[in-house]
This record gives structure tokens, sequence and C-alpha cells, in this order.
């Protein structure tokens, strides 16, 4: 079993914000497989069923970012998930706006959901880092917390579909082909 992890914060005032592009990649990923509607559980909202035969748990963590590992923890333990079935989706600010990088381990770089993932987990998953560029003239946290110009949303949108497309991809160990697919 796969746990499918998209960071953001819970509510619509975030909703559209770039800090929320791992609830989008999820969103896509539930709507695109059918799999069953959302419901409350393990801290947040979860969807389960099957891609292409793998079974597969999707997590949005209402926990706030910063506490995001408590969730993906709770989902770990009750569904008996290993870190290495754990991809985790999430924005990422030294990417520019559309790349995606997938890596295993390594540094949280300053993201908060995910140096709270490590404190719960350890650093050994997967994580679908989404580009959302940086305006060094603006406050991160402001600039997480802001929403994309129609332009960013547009080629964002189009990278979260691609995502949906194609992760089975990420279940079999395929990371290249993945990168290479959703390469702009």
């Amino acid at each position: 079993m796969k746990l499918l992890v998209g960071l953001g914060n819970p509510g619509s005032d975030y909703a559209m914000t770039r800090h929320n592009m791992g609830f989008q990649a999820v969103d896509a990923i539930v709507h695109r497989f059918s799999l069953s509607g959302w419901k409350k559980d393990c801290k947040g909202v979860i969807a389960k069923g099957e891609i292409e035969g793998e079974k597969v748990v999707a997590l949005k963590p209402h926990t706030f970012m910063n506490l995001s590992g408590e969730s993906v923890l709770a989902a770990m333990s009750f569904f008996k998930i290993k870190p290495e079935d754990v991809i985790v989706f999430h924005d990422e600010l030294a990417l520019p706006v559309g790349k995606v990088k997938v890596k295993v381990g390594g540094s949280a770089a300053g993201h908060n959901g995910i140096k709270n993932i490590d404190s719960h987990i350890g650093p050994d998953y997967m994580r679908v880092r989404i580009g959302v560029d940086q305006d060094r003239s603006i406050d991160t946290a402001d600039y997480v917390l802001g929403v994309p110009s129609k332009e960013d949303q547009q080629v964002l949108t189009e990278v979260v579909d691609k995502i949906a497309e194609n992760v089975p991809l990420l279940f079999k160990g395929d990371e290249n082909t993945f990168m290479n697919r959703l390469a702009r």
C-alpha cells in the first residue's frame, strides 16, 4: 500500500496558494483515479482506492503545514505503511514554476512541512517537489501563502494533471521517466 501525502493548509483561505500545491496534486490524483470521497481521519482527510493494481491512501493533513508529520505518522501507523511507501507532494521555492523533481531523503531545504515529517518518520520517503519559484523581494511566508499569477496558475494546473497521469511510474520506482514526462 502507498501513502500519497499532499502538503498544504486546510481552509478556503489557503486553497489556491503556492503552499497548497501538494493538496492540489493529491486532489488531481484522487479525481483522475476515482478514489473514494474524502473523509476525516488521521488528523486530516483521506481517500482510498487502487491505482493500476496498487492499493493507495491519499492524505491531506489538516494539522497545518508545520505539523504535517503528526498526520503522516497517524496514517502510517493506522495503515501499517513503511516510510519507503510514502510519497509526499509539496511546493518548492528552489525550482522554477512548474518544474518537478523527485528525490528520496536529503535536506528539508527550509520547508517546514518536510522538516516536521522528517522529525516524525525520518527522511527516507519519496518527495515530489513542485516548483513555485521564489520572489526574493517578498517575505517568504507571504510569498508561499500568496496566490500565483493567472499565468503561473495555468502552468501549475497543467503540472498537477500530468503528475496525476504519471503517478503510477512512481510506484514502479521509475522516477526518471516520471520527471521526463513532466519536463517543460
